[in-house]
């Protein structure tokens, strides 16, 4: 089970990853308001980081598996 500093450091890997390798996919991040807090929700919770690393995921191996002989691994 991750705690939010390792959620944390996840994204923040999955991210860099994205920016150096996959720039193109960069556009895509700031659309992504998974973790940004609103008046209903106004707390970033270990759930919501949970969910943006999910997307984050699941963007890059979708995208990833769609190139030419592509697959990654964190």
């Amino acid at each position: 089970m991750d705690t939010e500093k390792d959620l944390s450091l996840k994204i923040l890997n999955i991210t860099m990853l994205i920016k150096d390798q996959y720039p193109e996919l960069s556009k895509y991040l700031e659309e992504m308001k998974v973790t940004i807090p609103d008046k209903s929700s106004p707390e970033i919770t270990k759930r919501s980081l949970e969910a943006y690393y999910d997307s984050l995921n699941a963007l890059l191996s979708k995208y990833v598996l769609e190139l030419p002989g592509g697959k990654y691994n964190l």
